[in-house]
């Protein structure tokens, strides 16, 4: 079975939702700086001086909390 995968490959699975995760997985998609090795807290940072809006960080932050489950539901695979 593959290890999970990590966050960033994780949320652009997630670019063809109409949702909010969707909408951020496709401007990290499109994002060349986005900072992929810097895990939750560098990529807080990196919206928060890209001058990003309360609702991005917010939604960062809940799809961080959907990554954890998935990771905990493959942690045995």
């Amino acid at each position: 079975m593959p290890r999970p995968k990590n966050f960033t490959a994780w949320l652009k699975t997630h670019t063809d939702q109409r949702t909010a995760i969707g909408d951020l997985a496709r401007d990290v998609s499109g994002d060349p700086g986005w900072p992929s090795g810097k895990g939750r807290q560098g990529q807080l940072d990196y919206l928060e001086e890209c001058g990003a809006i309360p609702d991005a960080v917010e939604t960062l932050e809940r799809a961080w909390t959907e990554y954890e489950a998935y990771r905990a539901a493959h942690a045995d695979t």
